[in-house]
């Protein structure tokens, strides 16, 4: 059965403790730190996390969409995720990323575009706990999924079975199973979830069942 991460990306922000309060059942809470370079949109600075950290009933992992990764590790670290995902397009040097990571004593993934290939991680696989994969392009919560990336979450879950392979980017209820079945062991979902007129923590048990 596939972990839920609901992204809180989409919930109402001006009822945060709300939206942690909705998704505490769920598995982890997933956070789309923005930084307006590597993608347009501008979100979730460390202050805000710590905050989200301190009252949120299940571990946090920030997802950094952001352009010198290198720069912020140490705190967001620090406000409390207990995992920083990193994206391999950000950085020339993804094996010291990696290390930098780890050394902050935090669960270390990489993150790559739609597209990106899978060759990309193979020489830091070994030192990571897990591959996301996005199945939209970065930057804006609310896209559909690109159908064209089940066949890469099938490849990364045969090239690297060791690790998690979390898929962020248009899940919901149609196409979980599929996602699951292609070797998804982590649904990251945000507009699914947080939706006019819906009831998020029953959306979260929804997809749960649906990705069984």
């Amino acid at each position: 059965m596939a972990l839920i991460a609901p992204s809180i990306l989409t919930a109402d922000w001006l009822d945060l403790r709300g939206a942690l309060k909705a998704a505490r059942d769920a598995d982890i809470i997933h956070l789309d730190v923005m930084d307006g370079h590597f993608v347009p949109n501008l979100t979730f600075g460390p202050p805000l996390v710590a905050a989200i950290c301190e009252e949120a009933e299940r571990p946090v992992e920030c997802h950094l969409m952001v352009e010198r990764p290198s720069d912020l590790l140490a705190r967001y670290a620090e406000a409390g995720a207990f995992r920083l995902i990193v994206h391999a397009e950000a950085t020339l040097h993804l094996h010291r990323l990696v290390a930098e990571s780890r050394a902050l004593g935090v669960e270390v993934g990489v993150a790559l575009n739609p597209g990106s290939p899978l060759a990309l991680v193979e020489e830091v696989a070994a030192d990571v706990d897990l591959l996301l994969l996005m199945t939209v392009d970065p930057g804006f919560g609310g896209q559909s999924f690109l159908t064209g990336q089940l066949a890469k979450i099938r490849e990364a879950k045969r090239r690297f079975p060791r690790l998690w392979i979390e898929v962020d980017g248009g899940i919901h209820l149609e196409n979980a199973r599929a996602v699951c079945e292609a070797g998804a062991d982590i649904l990251v979902a945000g507009s699914s979830v947080f939706t006019k007129d819906a009831d998020p923590a029953a959306r979260i048990e929804q997809l749960r069942a649906a990705a069984k």
